[in-house]
């Protein structure tokens, strides 16, 4: 990102003590940082890592709710874990350690504003726990995650449903009929990839949402309808 720190052994060592965590290979580091547009190579930037973190993310936030949340049922749990993993909730991880200024990007991403940076503060802290887990294993790679994932799961007391397991319950008491999506449109690098989704329900005006995954609209599109309807608050919990 703009202004960002030069990759030194002084500001690595800083990084490190931010997330808590000492590499022995400080490629896997370099990397985990480093945005697709700053270095193409393949290998090269946080792609990969990316796609792997994602994975490790999800099952020790799994983990740690089926181990906190003794009572809950199993859609609850979904809840939880989906917005405790959602690029939401990793971009605001990001911020709090303020990882954008070690963030190695290109001049191009340097220009992103709004939902396209929060998409790329999001990545690179799915990358630091691969690099995390690679480098150190499940326990270290777990020990990142628990610092900054406990108190969040803490406070999400008011977790809404799953928007697309609502709207289709509403929509089977209503009309009596399940809603279908329908994907628009994919758009944007292989890197950050943007779909555009639109739910339809036979008697109610169609709604539009777009996010970095085709599952990700869906639930924008099956929140919009929600909140049209009053059967959500607007932005509520």
């Amino acid at each position: 990102m703009k202004g960002a720190i030069p990759l030194n052994d002084a500001n690595r060592k800083a990084l490190e003590e931010l997330i808590g965590y000492v590499f022995t290979d400080k490629d896997r580091l370099d990397r985990a940082i480093t945005h697709a547009s700053a270095r193409p190579g393949k290998g090269s930037n946080y792609e990969r890592l990316e796609f792997l973190g994602d994975r490790v993310l999800g099952l020790c936030v799994a983990e740690m709710l089926f181990r906190t949340f003794r009572e809950a049922k199993e859609g609850e749990l979904s809840v939880r874990l989906n917005q405790l993993v959602s690029a939401e909730s990793c971009a605001a991880v990001s911020d709090d350690l303020a990882l954008h200024r070690f963030i190695r990007t290109g001049a191009d991403v340097k220009k992103l504003t709004g939902k396209a940076m929060m998409n790329v503060r999001a990545d690179v802290v799915e990358s630091l726990i691969a690099a995390i887990y690679l480098d150190g294993g499940l326990e270290a790679a777990r020990g990142f995650i628990l610092a900054n994932w406990e108190g969040r799961a803490a406070r999400a007391e008011g977790a809404r449903r799953d928007a697309k397991t609502e709207l289709q319950e509403w929509a089977h008491a209503r009309f009596g009929v399940t809603p279908n999506y329908r994907v628009d449109e994919r758009s944007g690098p292989d890197h950050d990839p943007r779909f555009t989704v639109t739910v339809e329900i036979r008697g109610v005006k169609p709604e539009t949402g777009t996010d970095r995954s085709k599952r990700a609209a869906e639930q924008v599109a099956a929140t919009k309808i929600l909140e049209r309807e009053g059967v959500w608050p607007k932005g509520g919990a």
